[in-house]
């Protein structure tokens, strides 16, 4: 058994302590935690499976870590402590952990990440002999492995597209959805996730590895954006109400440019209310869903909807995030220490999962 950390136990922390629970070479031997108010309580209370497991949270990250566990899930957030998160993960790479996480874009494609975190990272890897792979769902395997996979069905690929449409009520980060994204801000209002750069910061990554992976040379990354005003003030079931005029949808794309022409593109369509950009593309039902369209010969479309046991879209992607991180620990445990990236670390099959009562 691979004894395992969870670190932060927010909305990607719930659901790594029940994955890492649910996989059979796994054993849950820390969880550490921010919130005084959390500290103490059990790991199966904190991820909501209706039962102890015998592992308390704890705020002391030195204890945890002076245990020498052989992995770590990184689940604290680090879209605006990116600085506080590198810290932490390099300080469990020292202590000799295989580390996963979706915290850090820089280092989905490590590759091109800023010289100075990837050096600390492969600085620390050599004095702990730890290992570091960062990833997700978009960014991560919604826009990695999943469209190189379907490419290799066609004879020829002439733009590869990879989307994520979604109904932004469904996410439970309501802070996130107004003021980074911008929705129900008026039509001046500068969304920090929207300014220039900012999507290529987080999502250019994923274009460059799908090019890496397709063997081919970008001219540049460049960006688009739209963004639509809502024509009548809606209610919503879980984030109140959003009013008219103000933002209510937006669609943006990252692309890969090749020979002068998008040939790698990330497209997200965000909206806030289903009325909204009607005529932008819509998922095949429900409230959201990743697609990856092949166009060549032939063309192929490849949607995915994962759905969490409450019927919730966005839980349900970020369980898949969680898994194909969970997941990976093995694969990084029996190879050498390093920081890899999405091309490196397959994505395993569920073996010993299947119809597996839980423990």
């Amino acid at each position: 058994m691979i004894s395992t950390v969870v670190w932060g136990t927010g909305n990607v922390g719930r659901l790594a302590l029940r994955a890492v629970e649910a996989h059979p070479a796994l054993e849950l031997t820390g969880v550490i935690v921010h919130d005084p108010g959390k500290v103490g309580r059990d790991a199966g209370d904190l991820g909501g499976l209706g039962r102890d497991l015998g592992v308390a949270a704890t705020d002391d990250v030195g204890a945890v870590l002076d245990a020498r566990p052989a992995a770590v899930v990184y689940a604290a957030s680090g879209d605006v402590r990116p600085d506080d998160a590198l810290a932490d993960i390099l300080r469990a790479i020292r202590a000799g952990a295989v580390v996963v996480t979706p915290a850090l874009y820089a280092l989905y494609d490590q590759r091109n990440a800023p010289d100075e975190m990837r050096d600390a990272v492969l600085a620390a890897v050599a004095e702990g002999g730890g290992s570091l792979f960062v990833s997700g769902v978009d960014p991560g395997w919604g826009n990695d492995v999943l469209p190189l996979m379907v490419s290799g069905l066609g004879a020829r690929v002439d733009v590869v597209r990879c989307q994520e449409i979604f109904d932004y009520t469904t996410y439970d980060q309501p802070d996130a959805v107004r003021f980074l994204v911008g929705m129900g801000q008026p039509m001046d209002y500068e969304p920090p996730m929207l300014a220039p750069s900012v999507p290529t910061m987080v999502w250019g990554g994923q274009v460059r590895l799908i090019a890496r992976g397709l063997g081919v040379e970008l001219d540049e990354v460049r960006e688009t954006l739209e963004r639509r005003p809502l024509d009548a003030t809606v209610t919503t079931e879980l984030m109140g109400e959003f009013e008219k005029g103000t933002q209510g949808a937006v669609r943006f794309e990252v692309q890969g440019v090749v020979g002068g022409e998008p040939r790698i593109v990330i497209e997200h369509v965000t909206r806030i209310h289903p009325s909204c950009a009607p005529d932008w593309p819509v998922p095949p039902d429900g409230d959201g869903a990743h697609r990856v369209i092949i166009e060549g010969d032939p063309r192929i479309e490849v949607t995915v909807e994962a759905t969490d046991a409450s019927g919730n879209r966005a839980a349900g992607g970020n369980a898949t995030a969680v898994g194909r991180l969970v997941g990976a620990i093995g694969w990084l445990v029996e190879n050498d220490p390093g920081l890899y990236d999405a091309l490196d670390v397959p994505i395993r099959p569920a073996t010993g999962v299947l119809g597996r009562a839980a423990r």
